[in-house]
């Protein structure tokens, strides 16, 4: 993916944490096909698919089998476990009532966000958001280049006379470069400014298309022999390949609406001056959330 727009898109849906968290959560299908009987009470698909969901994290990298193996018995642990709980009467406690409460309401909440946040975003408004985002996004210059790597400025200095003499840079590079990429004759592909670092990315846009350096460049890693194959002006991804970065700016924005209007609805009291004031705040990031922050600095600098 072109790294310019995946990190814009970082920088700005990646601060809703909770409304992103709600966003991921599919609508369970209702299901009735029993999988499983537990003392006479049936375990059906729908309960499989919540399961996955809640009491399997990583349920999302096993083999669909596995999957569904460990989605059952985690229902059936819960299930015994919560029998033995009403045997003991541990569900008319006070503590328990109050648990119950607050689970149910976090329920709701993700059931209100799935159904009027989540399932309200089209199609339509994923591509006029990308459209946006796109023209939204700065124009940057990229190069294609291949480099030879030695450990010293003699073998590199040797290197640019073979390539004088006529001799052919992707075979010098198979045959002689350090790097990783001498299997593929030296070739980095595409790269924009900072990307690499500073001395190679220096000489790299230096030079015009076809030609290679004329003298050595070193770096931490050796010293480089450049040649750019080709300059142009950074391509934006195709839709299909962000569109979950934009659903997520939609489910952030509309869950961020949903929420400004709540809270301007609602009362709410805090008497700890402290307290409320920490709680505006967070109340405050969450509407701007995305908008005043900027992309991590990026630290995949190569040779």
């Amino acid at each position: 993916m072109n790294r310019s727009f995946r990190r814009f898109f970082v920088a700005r849906a990646g601060a809703v944490v909770l409304a992103a968290a709600l966003g991921a959560t599919p609508a369970l299908a209702q299901d009735d096909g029993v999988v499983a009987t537990l003392n006479g009470q049936p375990i059906t698909e729908a309960d499989l698919a919540l399961a996955e969901q809640e009491l399997v994290p990583q349920a999302g990298q096993m083999p669909e089998e596995q999957r569904r193996a460990a989605a059952l018995s985690a229902i059936i642990d819960v299930r015994l476990f919560a029998s033995e709980a009403e045997e003991n009467q541990i569900d008319e406690s006070e503590d328990f009532q109050h648990r119950m409460e607050f689970l149910r309401n976090r329920a709701l909440h993700s059931a209100f966000v799935d159904q009027n946040v989540v399932q309200s975003i089209t199609e339509e408004e994923m591509r006029a958001r990308y459209e946006a985002e796109v023209a939204n996004l700065p124009q940057e210059e990229e190069v294609r280049a291949r480099h030879i790597l030695v450990e010293t400025e003699e073998e590199a200095k040797d290197i640019i006379q073979q390539l004088e003499e006529g001799g052919d840079f992707a075979e010098i590079a198979e045959e002689h470069s350090q790097d990783g990429s001498a299997a593929q004759g030296g070739d980095l592909g595409y790269f924009t400014k900072g990307r690499m670092v500073p001395a190679f990315e220096e000489a790299a846009f230096a030079l015009e298309p076809g030609s290679y350096t004329q003298e050595p460049v070193e770096t931490q890693f050796g010293w480089h022999v450049i040649k750019v194959e080709d300059k142009r002006m950074q391509e934006p991804p195709a839709f299909e390949q962000v569109q979950n970065q934009i659903r997520s700016l939609l489910v952030r924005d509309k869950y961020v609406e949903q929420l400004s209007a709540l809270r301007e609805a609602a009362e709410v009291e805090i008497p700890n001056e402290e307290l409320k004031s920490s709680v505006d705040q967070l109340f405050q990031q969450q509407m701007g959330a995305g908008e005043a922050e900027s992309p991590a600095p990026d630290s995949e600098n190569q040779q």
